[in-house]
């Protein structure tokens, strides 16, 4: 359908609310919405003094050149990382798809693409509401979550740009090139790291056992098996460094660790650049000195409020002792979703908050304070620091960070969880490579307690996938034939040049059939015992 203004618009405050069909511009009491359309974009702005505002709903009812009557398949986004259900669905009206939904006829594993038609709805990116879509044979619905935290947000007379929509139709082309195209225009300003991102991690065999000495063992396998790669690897350091597991101060080291600088430029001598995590708004021992009841969020004080000025600084002198001083040139930033809203994503399936609470600053949407973050961190950074963003929200770290983590973790213990949310986030969550960031579908793991060659079928399609690759392998079994397999995929990777696709992506939540630069590949992600997802 063509980008129209919508039929009915609904106003929610916390006291009432309210249906308009007038909607280029409403008014009620200290309320005005306008929308207005520039060229093919429809803009939402809203402006309001006392009023609390929570939820804006626009719907539009599809007239009989809209109506989708052959058979079609709808497939929506996620609000943060995918946990394995990122999937083209049929027509459900009650599904909440965040940022982006699309409806498509047909399947990808068709080579005729005559006939084929992929409409796809969305946001541009950063917009100042948490959006999401829904979809039905009547219609289509676009709320914006416009609260701060739980509660009603107070614009004390800000008018406030809420989203840019952006509607798009494409035609006898896959549904895949459809939406890679679609994503391409969603994000104006994408920043790009300047060389191909590629590397090691040991989380998924050290699990956050582990030393300098840890660390400077995987770095000379890392930089041996990359010898003579013209691209030099990364040795991202994760949860494991600090004092207190995945909580601050993040200046006190543990043991095992003595001199963060100097471990920076041991890992720069050995010939990989070195990376670093840390989790931003954790503080649940109230060691940061951020200790009035301002500085903490209201619904849970372990957690740091990052619409207070002074926690932003301190997320930012942070930065800046993490990538400034200790001289880091990749910084993966943590866990600042669950934080904030105490949910993982897949538990939300629409308001991501809980009624009740607000952040310290009452007069921003949670969105604007979520960006003001991401803006702080990247600001904070070197020039020359990549920022990899982790339980970050897609929609909002686009430009904001080089890399992001798109989906939840996979494992070095147990590969159903890699299949499900490794496989499925590569798939489904690649439409984000490129065109808001690099997307990193997280680590390949070689351990013993994985079965050696699915977790060989996983690296491989990680090095060939076009995506950043992050190996986790414990040290003792990279040799022999393994050795020459990780050594191949990190040279590929070093790259970065293939292109890879999913085809049965429209019938599978665990895409077999894929094309590698036009030619047809197929993995196996099953053991010979079959799926391991029921196991008592």
């Amino acid at each position: 359908m063509e980008l129209r203004n919508p039929d009915s618009v609904r106003i929610y405050s916390e006291n009432k609310s309210e249906i308009f069909n007038n909607t280029d511009t409403v008014c009620s009491g200290d309320v005005s919405l306008e929308i207005r359309k520039s060229g093919d974009n429809l803009t939402v702005s809203v402006s309001a003094d006392t009023t609390p505002l929570r939820y804006i709903r626009m719907y539009w009812r599809f007239d009989k050149t809209e109506k989708r009557t052959e058979a079609v398949r709808v497939y929506g986004d996620e609000w943060e990382r995918g946990y394995g259900a990122t999937a083209w669905r049929p027509v459900e009206a009650e599904r909440c798809m965040p940022w982006v939904c699309a409806v498509s006829n047909g399947s990808d594993l068709s080579e005729d693409t005559n006939g084929r038609r992929t409409e796809c709805f969305g946001v541009k990116v950063r917009p100042a509401a948490m959006c999401f879509w829904q979809y039905s044979a009547a219609g289509i619905t676009l709320w914006l979550d416009i609260r701060c935290g739980g509660s009603g947000v107070i614009l004390s007379g800000r008018k406030v740009k809420l989203c840019e929509m952006v509607f798009s139709e494409y035609r006898d082309i896959t549904a895949f090139e459809a939406l890679k195209k679609y994503y391409l225009i969603l994000c104006d300003d994408p920043i790009f790291p300047r060389n191909k991102v590629y590397g090691a991690n040991n989380w998924y065999y050290a699990y956050g056992k582990s030393s300098e000495n840890d660390i400077m063992k995987d770095t000379r396998l890392l930089c041996g098996l990359c010898s003579g790669l013209d691209n030099v690897p990364y040795m991202v350091i994760d949860d494991c460094w600090e004092l207190n597991n995945a909580d601050a101060p993040w200046d006190v080291l543990r043991e095992g660790f003595s001199d963060m600088k100097r471990l920076a430029g041991e890992i720069r001598k050995a010939g990989a650049r070195p990376g670093i995590w840390f989790r931003p708004l954790a503080d649940g021992r109230h060691v940061s000195g951020l200790d009035k009841p301002q500085h903490r969020l209201s619904r849970h004080p372990s957690y740091l409020d990052p619409s207070n000025p002074d926690v932003l600084e301190y997320a930012a002198a942070t930065v800046r002792r993490l990538s400034a001083e200790w001289g880091y040139e990749l910084i993966k930033h943590d866990f600042s979703t669950f934080d904030i809203f105490g949910f993982w994503g897949f538990e939300r399936s629409s308001a991501f908050a809980e009624d009740g609470w607000s952040f310290y600053d009452r007069s921003k949407t949670s969105v604007e304070i979520i960006l003001e973050l991401y803006r702080t961190i990247k600001a904070a950074a070197e020039d020359n620091t990549l920022i990899l963003g982790c339980n970050t929200i897609g929609h909002l770290v686009a430009g904001l960070a080089h890399i992001n983590r798109t989906g939840d973790d996979t494992s070095g213990k147990e590969w159903e969880r890699v299949r499900k949310y490794g496989v499925n986030t590569l798939a489904f969550r690649m439409l984000h490579h490129g065109a808001f960031y690099e997307a990193d579908a997280d680590c390949a793991a070689l351990t013993s307690e994985l079965d050696g060659s699915l977790a060989a079928e996983w690296l491989r399609a990680l090095s060939v996938s076009g995506t950043p690759l992050f190996v986790s392998a414990v040290p003792e079994l990279v040799k022999g034939e393994t050795a020459g397999k990780l050594k191949a995929a990190y040279a590929r990777a070093s790259l970065q040049k293939d292109t890879l696709i999913p085809l049965d992506w429209m019938e599978n939540t665990c895409p077999e059939v894929w094309l590698l630069n036009g030619e047809g590949i197929r993995f196996c992600w099953y053991p010979e015992t079959g799926a391991e997802s029921f196991n008592p």
